[in-house]
Parts: C-alpha cells; structure tokens; sequence
C-alpha cells in the first residue's frame, strides 16, 4: 500500500516543495513564539500569575 501511495506521490510534479513549506512554516511559528515568551514583559507574567490568587479574594471579601 505504501508503494502505491509512493508511486502516486512521485508522478505529481512540484509536489517536492510541500515538505519544505511545512517545516519552514513549523519552523518559523515556534521560533516566533519563542521570541514573544522570552520578550514578554516580566511585570505582566507576574500579574498574570497572581489572577487566580487575586479572583479567590475577592470573591471571599464579597461574600463578607
């Protein structure tokens, strides 16, 4: 089954380029979304992580 697929794969021409896109576009994402994390603010990581501790008391201190 694999040969035909190969076989079938193989008489499509400029069909060489599609596993180039891919990797270059799985390439390029990760590498982006590892500079946004490493450039992002650590102020706003701080605040971020402090949003479920800071939810929990306030709906404490409501219900009082």
């Amino acid at each position: 089954m694999f040969e035909q697929i190969k076989h079938n794969m193989e008489t499509i021409s400029g069909i060489e380029i599609y596993p180039i896109v891919s990797l270059l576009i799985f390439f390029l994402f990760f590498v982006g979304l590892g500079i946004w994390v490493f450039s992002y603010r650590k102020e706003k990581i701080q605040e971020m992580s402090n949003i479920p501790l800071d939810e929990g008391l306030s709906v404490i201190t409501k219900d009082r």
